[in-house]
């Protein structure tokens, strides 16, 4: 473990106290923790003190209490072992890491349970509907969920109705604004900085403009959010009913982003011994996204452009080469687009339904044994369109251009129309039988699954030389044959039919105690999955744990424990979602075969490898943990420590050459591992009658690493993190075994040369630095992670505050490392490059060429922030039909302390132009480039409940 991740380690070890969050112990608790907590588990619940796995269960008031639009952001650093790198972009998905990443082409996306239905992500859930989050984060715990289970599972449950009829409403509205900007060079400076770089007065510094794109494309952020629930309960039925929307105009102007939800959830005591459950809801999204493209180009563009000319036309980075001044006549002296033309020519909008819904009977066949039968389903459908008036946006790209220089073959504007379909639906059939026969609990559960994928039904079609228009939802009056468009690059018409899956699952478990000390658990699934080929279909996933609660023992009464328990487990868990065999023919082109003395016959070819032997990746993992609360419960933790590894990862193979085949097939050739140990503390006392309080932490340290790799044949090369200009900033190849997964590749820097440019090390000590110096550096994959939690309550005021940090990570600044002549700098930069009076500053010489991928733009990327700070009143008991009105501030984000000289150094990689870019190692995660900044955010709310 390096010096920086002990010294997190030490800090936490100084704190003393921290926060568990498995427990449920809020101000308003008792000093006693509840030894009746109940943790989801997969098909049932436990006892918190019976499990014997390491599982994390949130509280609706803690998922609530960060006011944003994802569930899984709220809960950022509240739950040991689980990472969430967030992006404050509207509607988009959070990434989250549950002990680490162990797959480079896979699936990374943990599975999503709610009520039962099983969920790629949460966009569609009202956060005010949940009730409880529990993350299963061992093998122990996963196992019975099989094939579905190496990135973690998340079960969300949803309210139901309880007691006497009650009417809740809960309102906010909020400002946003970037939690960080940074300081641009203004006009001279910029002058000055390009000057010293082309060695001579290019451009004349007293310009009359001074413009501040960022500022020009940004505008404070407004959001609003309302949810009204209805709910209760008789002893025939309950029920629950809520709306929510969630409106927002985010900073970037032009973007903005509608969710409605509708949720039912019903339950009806048919006969003594059977209930049917029903859930039921509905999300509507409309937005209209932009690129974020507009971000870098804000702060690449030169100040001294103009927004718009005089005349009215946008502003572009021309110059006259004569007299240094930027106007109208001249050349380009960069190659960045106007920000705010970009956004105002940017015409996307999109539109989604989901429909989720559900029926889940259970019967009581004896006293301890009950079936359940429960079928959910999932309907969506994504409508998107995209104008791009082409003539018009050429035409102001340049001052100087007319309408006859136009060609007349291309297109004037165009448009790409797409639709979305998919469904899928699940069932599930199990028996649950519970028997206590003295000293001896016994549970065991047997069941079977089925499930189908249908795919996603993708239809694009591209036309051309439409009107222009403020709807593109109708084409009334549109050629459909007559206007359809195609190039190189685009068809006309494209309909795309995703992967079928369909899935049958056989699933027990088996959970035993003895004399409330002893604990032993075992499961076991066995999938079998339409996507792999005969004798790769099914997969056996076992998993067991034991536990000693040691605070039961005669020996330990009335001692310093008031509990105390060790627990561990090992397990095997799966992942489906991997890159699939498939034999495409070649259709392009005639081959001609020969056969024997027989004429030369046309044909077509099989173009690619198969791996007979190709199924899921498939994941080991084994952990021990510990459990304790001590001076009456008051302080509580968990320890774990697990080493899971990935040992059959699916990679890309380049074919032999003598095979004459030339697409990539993939193999089973690595392995991945992940080692890490976690520790949350809570510390909740009460002082008095009015004043009760907790204090806590948990913190995680995982170590990530690519261990082998079957170098018998030869891996198809992965180059990415590209910056849009042909650099690239990672790679995985064989070389990348011993190193974490996304390492950036890079040349280090060493230093200036005697005309102030970058020098770089020449490693390999051949002389010239060349390919065969690059190295790999730290990934953007957090070693460790750290998070506390304070919440106070005095007589009617509540307080609240949350706070996240990552460490033992690098970023690259990709919009420092994009630039080729002409762009902005940071004024930093612009008041300090070398010279030969400056041979010792920070930044070299302004480059003529576009930057090499160096450690000079690879920094720390460590940050502690404040995720949320909240203050309530409450009124009580006002009147015989208002149960409480409280009142409530928060401020999101409202800190953060960073090395990092960017916006945000919580990267994602998330980009609405590529969703398959979210948490990509070798795509952009990590990189900061076309990035949306961190938000800051002042909220206001009040809470009703009738």
């Amino acid at each position: 473990m390096k010096q920086r991740d002990l010294k997190y380690s030490c800090l936490i070890a100084v704190l003393y106290f921290g926060m568990n969050v498995n427990a449920q112990t809020t101000p308003d608790s008792t000093k006693v923790q509840k030894i009746d907590e109940v943790v989801m588990i997969g098909y049932g619940s436990r006892k918190k003190v019976d499990n014997t796995t390491s599982i994390s269960s949130i509280s609706a008031e803690e998922v609530t209490r960060t006011k944003v639009l994802n569930a899984s952001q709220a809960i950022q650093g509240k739950a040991a072992g689980v990472q969430i790198i967030a992006s404050d972009a509207p509607g988009s998905t959070p990434t989250v890491m549950i002990r680490g990443l162990g797959t480079v082409l896979g699936g990374r996306t943990p599975l999503y349970v709610v009520d039962g239905m099983f969920a790629e992500n949460i966009n569609n859930i009202n956060t005010n509907d949940i009730l409880t989050y529990d993350i299963l984060k061992d093998a122990a715990a996963l196992a019975i969920y099989g094939n579905r289970a190496a990135n973690g599972v998340v079960i969300i449950t949803t309210k139901s109705g309880k007691g006497k009829l009650s009417i809740s409403y809960d309102g906010l509205v909020g400002f946003r604004s970037p939690l960080k900007t940074i300081k641009m060079a203004n006009g001279s400076e910029f002058a000055n900085y390009n000057n010293a770089g082309r060695k001579s007065d290019y451009i004349n510094p007293n310009q009359p403009y001074n413009t501040d794109w960022f500022k020009e494309i940004t505008r404070t952020g407004i959001y609003n959010q309302h949810n009204v629930s209805i709910s209760g309960s008789s002893e025939a039925a309950k029920y629950f009913l809520s709306l929510g929307n969630y409106d927002e105009q985010s900073i970037l102007k032009g973007t903005n982003y509608n969710r409605t939800t509708v949720r039912s959830n019903n339950e009806f005591r048919i006969a003594k011994g059977i209930r049917l459950a029903q859930t039921l809801s509905a999300t509507f999204t409309n937005e209209t996204p932009k690129s974020f493209g507009a971000f870098t180009n804000a702060y690449k563009q030169s100040p001294l452009v103009p927004v718009y000319y005089p005349n009215g036309k946008y502003g572009q980075p021309i110059i006259n080469k004569t007299t240094g001044d930027i106007g109208y006549v001249g050349g380009r002296f960069n190659n960045v687009a106007n920000p705010l033309m970009q956004l105002n020519y940017d015409d996307q909008k999109a539109k989604n339904f989901v429909l989720q819904g559900g029926l889940k009977l259970d019967i009581d066949i004896i006293k301890d044994l009950k079936f359940t039968s429960q079928f959910s389903g999932e309907y969506g459908n994504y409508k998107y369109y995209n104008f791009v008036n082409s003539r018009a946006l050429w035409l102001d790209s340049d001052p100087t251009r007319t309408e006859n220089l136009y060609s007349a073959t291309s297109p004037k504007t165009r448009l790409t129309n797409k639709s979305q379909n998919y469904y899928n639906w699940l069932l599930n059939n199990y028996l649950t039988y519970t028997k206590k026969i003295e000293n001896h609990d016994i549970e065991v559960v047997i069941g079977t699954e089925a499930s189908v994928k249908n795919g996603l039904e993708t239809l694009v079609i591209n036309r051309k030389n439409l009107p222009v228009s403020k709807d593109y939802w109708n084409l009334n009056g549109v050629d459909y044959y007559g206007d359809l468009y195609s190039d190189n690059d685009t068809k006309a018409i494209e309909s795309i039919q995703g992967n079928r899956n369909t899935t049958i699952s056989y699933f027990g478990r088996f959970q035993y105690k003895f004399m409330n000390r002893y604990l032993l658990s075992g499961t076991i699934r066995r999938d079998g999955s339409s996507q792999f080929s005969d004798g790769n279909k099914w997969g056996t996933f076992p998993s067991f744990g034991a536990g000693w609660v040691v605070s039961e023992e005669e020996f330990m009464k009335d001692g310093f424990f008031n509990m105390l328990k060790v627990r561990g487990g090992w397990g095997r868990i799966g992942n489906q979602t991997v890159p699939l065999n498939y034999l495409p023919l070649s259709m392009g082109a005639s081959y001609n075969y020969a056969f024997g003395s027989s004429p030369v016959s046309n044909g077509v070819t099989v173009n690619k490898g198969y791996d007979p032997d190709l199924g899921w990746e498939v994941t080991e993992e084994s952990s021990l943990g510990l459990d304790f609360g001590i001076l009456n419960n008051r302080l509580t933790g968990t320890f774990d420590i697990y080493n899971r590894k990935t040992k059959n990862l699916i990679l890309g193979v380049v074919p032999y050459m003598a095979t004459g085949i030339s697409e990539v097939n993939y193999s089973h050739m690595g392995s991945v591992v992940n080692k890490g140990a976690e520790v949350s503390l809570n510390w909740s006392d009460k002082v008095g009658q009015d004043f009760t309080y907790s204090i806590g932490a948990n913190y995680s340290y995982n170590k990530n690493k690519l261990t082998s790799m079957d170098l018998s044949k030869p891996v198809s090369q992965i180059v990415g993190g590209n910056l849009g200009n042909g650099v690239d900033t990672k790679i995985f190849n064989a070389a990348a075994v011993g190193y974490a997964l996304g390492s950036f590749y890079l040349y280090e820097a060493d230093g200036y040369d005697d005309k102030g440019n970058l020098k770089f090390k020449d490693l390999n000590g051949n002389g010239v630095v060349d390919g065969g110096d690059r190295r790999f550096f730290d990934s953007y994959i957090p070693k460790s992670t750290l998070g506390v939690n304070i919440s106070m309550a005095y007589k009617n005021w509540d307080f609240a505050l949350n706070g996240y940090g990552a460490f033992g990570f690098k970023v690259y600044n990709g919009k420092k490392a994009q630039r080729s002549g002409g762009e902005n700098v940071e004024a930093s930069v612009a008041n300090n490059f070398w010279s030969p009076t400056n041979t010792n500053a920070a930044n070299p010489i302004n480059p003529e060429n576009i930057p090499i991928a160096s450690t000079f733009y690879l920094e720390d990327g460590d940050y502690f922030r404040i995720n949320n700070i909240s203050v309530g009143y409450t009124f009580k008991n006002l009147t015989n039909y208002v149960k409480s009105i409280k009142l409530y501030v928060s401020a999101i984000n409202p800190f953060v302390f960073q090395k990092y000289s960017g916006y945000s150094s919580e990267l994602s990689g998330y980009n609405p132009a590529d969703p398959t870019a979210e948490g990509d190692p070798y795509k952009r995660a990590g990189v900061e480039l076309d990035a949306y900044p961190t938000l800051r955010s002042f909220v206001f709310g009040v809470n009703l409940n009738f």
